[in-house]
């Protein structure tokens, strides 16, 4: 409570922006400064999709230490809604004091507790996840259970999210928000066009599958292909083939240097105990494209992280790992 006051004036201060820090996921962390201006412009965007006003209640389970914890203060009070302070946990407990909340961010860590206490499902109209892309194991239990789940794309840059896709949407069709528009760039990366913000136009590090003006899969993070013998691999896609063999343990792709193609495709498992060969045999047996099989697969007690949860995408040789 006591960092979501100093926010709130520093918000109201008569200091043109606010100082936000990166999460550290990509790179190491930094502090940035953020124009009020695009924050607001941000925050209209995000409250007129959801028709959040001053009849609303939105809730953040977040550090407001970043730029998604910020913005769920900014939208309150920008638009004059009530604002939930929640604790930030992985085992999220919403208040008793408070019936329905119009819209609540959180972060993929944080979705277990929503799938263990079901009966949140109709204390919250809109679940906001951001931070890294949810699990879509999670999010079917989650639309089963009723909610209603966007998974949101931006970054601090961009003032938070500048589109959404539904969580329900196999596809994963992000839409753009209002006054946002898309373009690509002739390797793939995301274009972002948004007139009302200081920035006006933004070339992201993020490969995508380009739909239309307002539509684009996400496919994958540009600074972390990996190019072994000429064909480019994006880990995040090889991510999803593997994730039916492995069994509920997080992990994540990666590369290790290769005399003869350049580099390979190696599997970071968390879980000291995990067995290799098992995985091995199972990635070996479920995929027909052997490209795809990783060279090596490593285990380690815990994935790298940065401070708010994200996995920190360290090769192999950055974690020691022989």
């Amino acid at each position: 409570m006591e960092k979501l006051k100093t926010f709130i004036a520093e918000w109201e201060s008569d200091e043109l922006f606010v100082r936000a820090h990166t999460s550290g996921s990509t790179g190491r962390p930094k502090e940035i400064k953020l124009l009020k201006a695009d924050m607001r412009a941000s925050s209209y965007a995000t409250n007129t999709f959801f028709g959040i006003n001053r009849n609303s209640v939105v809730g953040m389970a977040l550090s407001v230490d970043y730029i998604a914890g910020k913005m769920m203060a900014v939208r309150a009070l920008e638009s004059g809604a009530t604002l939930v302070d929640i604790a930030p946990s992985n085992d999220v407990r919403l208040p008793d004091s408070y019936g329905v909340i119009d819209l609540l961010a959180v972060v993929p860590s944080q979705l277990k507790s929503f799938i263990s206490h079901a009966e949140y499902a109709g204390r919250v109209r809109n679940l906001l996840v951001g931070g890294a892309p949810p699990a879509a194991d999670d999010l079917h239990v989650l639309a089963l259970l009723g909610y209603k789940v966007w998974i949101s794309y931006g970054m601090t840059e961009t003032c938070s999210h500048v589109a959404l896709a539904r969580g329900d949407d196999s596809r994963r069709i992000f839409k753009a928000m209002p006054g946002i528009s898309f373009d690509a760039t002739d390797d793939g990366r995301l274009i972002v066009r948004a007139p009302r913000f200081s920035f006006k136009e933004l070339v992201t590090n993020d490969v995508v599958s380009l739909i239309d003006a307002s539509r684009f899969v996400w496919r994958g993070r540009a600074d972390g292909i990996i190019n072994s013998g000429g064909i480019k691999y994006v880990p995040e896609e090889i991510e999803t083939l593997y994730v039916p063999f492995i069994d509920r343990q997080r992990f994540y792709v990666s590369w290790v240097p290769d005399a003869k193609w350049g580099q390979a495709l190696a599997l970071i498992v968390e879980g000291g105990e995990s067995d290799i060969d098992a995985i091995a045999a199972r990635l070996s047996a479920g995929l027909s494209d052997r490209r795809r099989l990783p060279k090596r697969i490593f285990t380690v007690s815990k994935l790298p992280e940065a401070s708010n949860g994200k996995i920190r995408r360290l090769t192999p040789e950055e974690l020691y790992l022989k």
